[in-house]
């Protein structure tokens, strides 16, 4: 972890964002990420202020109820978080919000200091796809037994080799990179309005690895593939396997970042 420079102050801010504008969370060429536009309202606010660090990528398309990022300001610099959060939001689109902004413990980093994520993945069910819905579930009129959506999920809680479930980056890393994960939760709800809510928790997630398990989950009860080969699939036996199916970005938020008690901002 970088040592926090003792002549900065440093800031947690809490965002939510329409991912379905973005090309993702990451910063890239052509400016249109939402760190890009969170850099350039913050160096509007101050341009001494060092580059914002989030707690981890989303995809294009993805939505955001809680991502979590920081950024250091000179000691000097007077503003608080408050202010901060005002001054940014005048600066951003409407699409992208600074929910809050607090002054923390420079030992704080977003990346690093995560314990747990939480995603949720709406997957429409009814005949038709509710308007409002529309890039942010889904759709599958034609969805399997419900109720064997469950024992489905329960497979992938806990501790596994979750290679299988990603897709490379691409990057030179992804024949070295660890693959294994704890998923703590893996659960379903059903609302009135014919939407399945699927809620993954975990210490991490690989690239597009929860829309590699709702996909799986659905080929599942589709029967296009077994429990037994999803056991498989986790096992990490096979490091050339891969999951049959990604589903779509639409439908998937991330909506929540745990740290550590000591920065944690909801207390």
């Amino acid at each position: 972890m970088p040592n926090p420079d003792p002549e900065s102050r440093r800031f947690r801010l809490d965002i939510a964002y329409d991912g379905r504008l973005f090309v993702g969370w990451q910063s890239q060429v052509g400016g249109d990420t939402v760190q890009d536009f969170l850099q350039s309202a913050i160096v509007q606010c101050c341009p001494a202020a060092s580059g914002v660090h989030g707690s981890g990528r989303t995809d294009a398309g993805v939505c955001a109820e809680q991502q979590v990022a920081h950024f250091d300001a000179p000691a000097e610099w007077s503003m608080r978080g408050g202010e901060w959060q005002r001054a940014l939001n005048s600066q951003l689109p409407a699409t992208i919000r600074v929910l809050r902004c607090v002054e923390i413990d420079p030992a704080f980093h977003a990346r690093f200091s995560v314990l747990e994520k939480t995603y949720r993945y709406d997957i429409a069910v009814g005949e038709m796809l509710p308007p409002l819905k529309a890039g942010l579930a889904w759709h599958r009129k034609e969805f399997g037994p419900v109720t064997e959506l469950q024992p489905i999920l329960d497979l992938f809680a806990g501790t596994h080799d979750f290679r299988a479930f990603s897709a490379k980056r691409h990057d030179g890393k992804d024949e070295t990179r660890d693959a294994v994960r704890t998923i703590s939760r893996a659960a379903v709800s059903t609302d009135v309005s014919e939407t399945l809510s699927i809620r993954f928790t975990g210490n991490g997630f690989l690239y597009k690895m929860v829309r590699f398990l709702v996909g799986t989950a659905v080929y599942c009860i589709d029967e296009k593939i077994t429990r037994e080969d999803i056991r498989n699939l986790l096992s990490g036996a096979d490091r050339d396997a891969k999951a049959p199916y990604c589903a779509p970005p639409d439908g998937l938020s991330l909506i929540g970042v745990r740290y550590p008690e000591e920065f944690e901002i909801f207390q």
